[in-house]
């Protein structure tokens, strides 16, 4: 009969978690990514500049790392839902415009991205949402670069600081 209880509590104990977290998490809506390619790469230690030298760039890892190619489609009022990555993204708009919003920004502002615009999304490790708060479709495309066999996209809860209604 013990043995039986402890099961399940623990049981319980399980169920509540699974729960809970699908509750505090903000999954996407009416936002389909698809990886176009995915290749793993061994430690990286590049630099490059160009000749006369007015460009340069630099990129180390240590370990080996996934590299993801990502296309992302938002239809009107889509969002990605909040959430995190253990690495950096390069991003392109190639069609409309996302709404960009960071959870660590005290004042949770709204950063507009048009169709031929980019920016970096270098986390550590904190989350953001990027949402199409416009009539039409958007769509981008991601390069992203994490540490190998690492979870690509991790869910998180709202962040405290933003409105209710910026999911």
């Amino acid at each position: 009969m013990k043995q039986q209880l402890t099961w399940g509590v623990i049981a319980v104990v399980l169920a509540c978690g699974s729960y809970a977290s699908r509750v505090v998490a903000t999954p996407g809506q009416n936002f389909m990514p698809t990886t176009i390619a995915k290749g793993t790469f061994d430690e990286i230690d590049l630099q490059t500049h160009t000749i006369p030298a007015f460009w340069n760039a630099q990129l180390r890892t240590k370990g080996l790392s996934d590299l993801y190619v990502q296309s992302n489609e938002w239809q009107p009022g889509g969002t990605t839902g909040w959430h995190t990555h253990p690495g950096l993204s390069l991003v392109i708009v190639t069609e409309g415009m996302v709404t960009a919003y960071e959870g660590d920004d005290p004042g949770c502002a709204p950063h507009v991205y048009q169709q031929g615009m980019s920016f970096v999304d270098v986390v550590n490790g904190h989350t953001h949402v990027l949402r199409n708060e416009s009539s039409v479709v958007a769509r981008t495309v991601a390069v992203q670069l994490i540490p190998a066999a690492a979870v690509r996209r991790i869910d998180a809860p709202h962040p405290d600081n933003c409105p209710a209604g910026i999911n």
